[in-house]
């Protein structure tokens, strides 16, 4: 097809994953909605859920920062206050001040939906952020001797990958947020990831109307595989694995299409991350059975030691393909 101006994304998991995409796809002539879980637990979410019970607002905030007007001087400024994080031995426990703002107009509003537009306003996004869902729940996994996990921040922090997740489930169901479902109906194009498989990504499809509206959507849907494996997730985990993951959750068989990355890292790099037990995801033979195409380049981009998607060509990839 021809390329249309303006054509609608929708960009679905969570964390610095989707932000890394969402810095790209805001350079471009795109209507962009990211659909972020709510389940996360840990960190500085995690510490104003469990004191104020409050929806985890982490993964917004990353997404309407990578949103924001960053040409904007006065914008720019704001970008840095709200990225701040105090120390984690301070009376404010290593709270990043967005996190904090968010919380603050969470409960002037007594509602996150107008926090999160207030915030949006204030940093100029050129898109819209979108939780799953409104309703507490707690994500947990299911390890293959029958042991249960159960929070997003103990499956994230696991030290382990021995024994492997066998399923990951909410420990109450939630109401979809009916504008995630209207998003993702009126798609072009559905990005699945980049962001952790367990913790950020199939979250999502656990509230069963997202995985409906995937399926039903005429958009194209294109999964972004993770560079790297994740000790207590995806240890051992090839290309292959990955995807077939993300379609078990979706009830589906194929996606249109799945970005793969087929370069090699630095010496130095490989061995730290050894350190931490994760290596870079194999691509196997096995992968084209789950997609339509495959998009094999090379995908990294270093931030010092740490492996990213490079955002400009994961934009210029999902360009290409509106175009074709």
């Amino acid at each position: 097809m021809s390329k249309k101006c303006n054509s609608k994304i929708v960009v679905i998991g969570g964390g610095s994953g989707s932000a890394v995409a969402l810095r790209g796809l805001v350079q471009k002539d795109l209507d962009i909605s990211v659909i972020v879980t709510m389940f996360d637990s840990g960190g500085s979410s995690g510490k104003l859920r469990e004191e104020f019970g409050l929806l985890p607002v982490g993964d917004i905030r990353q997404c309407l920062l990578a949103l924001s007007s960053s040409d904007d001087q006065s914008v720019k400024g704001m970008i840095n206050v709200l990225n701040y994080r105090f120390d984690a031995e301070s009376s404010l426990s290593g709270h990043s001040v967005g996190n904090l703002v968010l919380a603050a107009l969470t409960t002037i509003h007594e509602n996150l939906e107008k926090a999160i537009e207030e915030l949006s306003i204030l940093l100029k996004t050129k898109g819209e952020v979108i939780p799953v869902t409104f309703d507490q729940s707690n994500l947990c996994a299911r390890l293959k001797n029958g042991h249960v996990i159960r929070s997003e921040s103990d499956i994230d922090l696991r030290s382990d990958s021995t024994p492997a997740i066998d399923e990951i489930y909410l420990d109450k169901p939630v109401k979809v947020n009916q504008k995630a479902v209207d998003s993702i109906m009126s798609a072009d194009l559905i990005l699945l990831g980049p962001g952790d498989l367990y913790t950020s990504i199939i979250p999502n499809f656990l509230v069963p109307e997202i995985k409906q509206a995937i399926n039903s959507s005429e958009g194209q849907v294109i999964y972004a595989s993770n560079l790297m494996t994740k000790l207590g997730e995806t240890s051992g985990y090839n290309a292959s694995k990955f995807i077939s993951e993300i379609l078990r959750y979706l009830d589906s068989t194929k996606v249109d299409a799945v970005l793969l990355n087929d370069a090699k890292l630095p010496n130095n790099i490989v061995e730290s991350y050894k350190a931490e037990q994760a290596e870079l995801v194999a691509v196997d033979e096995n992968v084209k059975c789950f997609a339509n195409s495959l998009i094999v380049k090379n995908f990294i981009q270093l931030e010092g030691s740490v492996v990213r998607h490079n955002s400009k060509l994961l934009a210029d990839v999902i360009i290409k393909t509106l175009e074709e």
